[in-house]
């Protein structure tokens, strides 16, 4: 991730370790997206919280043999340990937002998972994680680690949130399980307009979507659009995350126009011109 205070505002699970899971399907919801289900017996074992639900994903890149390397618990010594493997025979780390929780799925607990796809390996223009989206099978491996959330909304407070294409997985839960009488509003950056989704948010949160266009700046159009929403009196609580310089902005936007740096969550998920 880039800049971000998530540290400072995630609600981290009570236990977290490595857990195998399998490819159950693959479909594409919208030209950008492709949703990967993944499920298993581990999967038993996974905490769902809601919400923007994170986690690790280890992708086999280097062949199925590569997932030894994942570390059972992810810490700073864990970590240290997997760099020192070789690049080639080492899984991919990426972070990705757990779009859907089933507990009772086709075969036991399932999740699903939205990949923003882009380029092709001929061309050399995509990356690891967008590759293997567009070509994985059922029953494929995976490995993921849960990092719990990082939307943390005061009750009763009005709900300012911003994303792009990356974000809209994170945006989604949070509209799903916010109160039914919630009200604020939502920003949401997408490549086309057939990226558009079927959302399940409350009443009182205005939606609006905003297409990026081929040649401007990932984020620039959301944070334009959510610099136009006024910040409403009382208690606010906005959370934005996607491309680093939406993030930063839209942060350093709201604490111009009052709101306190305790009352926003930022995520920087990615860089543009970076592979993910």
């Amino acid at each position: 991730m880039a800049k971000s205070n998530v540290q400072a505002t995630r609600r981290k699970p009570t236990d977290a370790r490595a857990l195998r899971l399998q490819v159950r399907g693959a479909q594409r919801p919208t030209p950008t997206f492709a949703r990967i289900t993944l499920g298993g017996p581990d999967l038993a074992e996974f905490g769902p919280m809601g919400d923007d639900q994170w986690f690790r994903l280890f992708l086999p890149t280097g062949g199925l043999e590569s997932l030894r390397h994942v570390p059972d618990k992810l810490t700073t010594a864990s970590y240290a340990r997997y760099m020192l493997v070789p690049a080639s025979q080492r899984p991919v780390i990426r972070n990705y937002t757990v779009r859907a929780y089933r507990a009772e799925g086709v075969d036991g607990p399932e999740i699903d998972v939205d990949f923003v796809v882009h380029g092709t390996e001929e061309a050399g223009d995509a990356g690891p994680a967008s590759l293997w989206a567009q070509s994985c099978s059922v029953g494929d491996e995976v490995a993921i680690i849960d990092e719990g959330a990082i939307f943390n909304a005061p009750a009763a407070s009005t709900l300012l949130l911003a994303a792009d294409e990356s974000a809209l997985p994170a945006v989604a839960g949070i509209l799903r399980d916010a109160p039914r009488d919630a009200v604020g509003t939502a920003v949401i950056e997408v490549p086309e307009d057939a990226d558009r989704q079927v959302l399940d948010e409350p009443e009182g949160v205005e939606v609006r979507w905003v297409v990026r266009g081929a040649v401007a700046h990932p984020g620039e159009a959301a944070l334009a659009e959510m610099s136009r929403v006024p910040v409403p009196a009382g208690e606010v609580y906005a959370w934005v995350a996607g491309e680093s310089d939406l993030a930063t902005g839209l942060r350093r936007h709201w604490v111009k126009q009052g709101i306190p740096k305790t009352r926003i969550s930022f995520c920087g998920y990615w860089k543009a011109g970076d592979s993910h």
